[in-house]
């Protein structure tokens, strides 16, 4: 599976594959590894089975080692899981009677997600879905701190593989301790605004 591409101002991530039963685990852990970046890992479960029934349809339904595009959008509380192939044949749920593996992926994506559906494309078709991740609140708070954080990253030495997750907490305390020196500086004290942060923190986290 190539690399990952991701636009990290738009929160977007790119993965091309080949539908592989080995591409599978690798789209897994790649979603899950995405997720953990953005900073929204309680939806990992859900992605990670979205991602693993969108794919395994791909390889029974377009064909073993055909191109596919795996697609995550972060939108503020919602995660949006797009498969995009080539095939423009739409898949369709069929009715609960029908044997067991018929149909059975579209059920599932249904109950899982908050909404789905499958749009013919200019190369074949997507079919998307979206998970929800929390309150607008907090995913907006979670969107900012990930903006910053970014901006530190961008200004320190390149990332090594492997080593993306290292960083941004190195880049996390970083910017406490830059933000520790401007209250400082400002006259106010730094253990009463961590005190109020924590407050804040919680009050928010109690509310999720």
């Amino acid at each position: 599976m190539p690399g990952i591409d991701i636009k990290d101002r738009q929160r977007r991530c790119v993965l091309p594959f080949e539908a592989l039963p080995a591409e599978v685990r690798l789209l897994r852990r790649a979603a899950a590894t995405q997720l953990g970046q953005w900073g929204v890992p309680t939806a990992c479960d859900a992605a990670q089975l979205v991602v693993t029934e969108l794919a395994t349809n791909v390889i029974k339904h377009v064909g073993e080692g055909s191109p596919a595009t795996l697609i995550l959008e972060w939108k503020r509380e919602r995660l949006r899981v797009e498969m995009h192939d080539k095939s423009s044949a739409l898949p369709s749920v069929r009715t609960a009677d029908c044997d067991a593996e018929c149909g059975r992926g579209l059920h599932m994506l249904a109950a899982m997600t908050v909404d789905w559906g499958t749009v013919v494309t200019a190369l074949g078709k997507a079919v998307w879905c979206e998970i929800e991740l929390g309150s607008d609140a907090v995913c907006l708070r979670m969107e900012r701190a990930i903006d910053a954080l970014e901006s530190y990253r961008e200004r320190g030495t390149p990332v090594l593989p492997g080593r993306c997750e290292t960083v941004m907490e190195e880049s996390a305390v970083e910017l406490i301790a830059d933000l520790l020196h401007w209250t400082s500086a400002r006259g106010l004290d730094p253990d009463d605004v961590l005190d109020r942060a924590q407050m804040h923190y919680e009050a928010e986290a109690d509310a999720a």
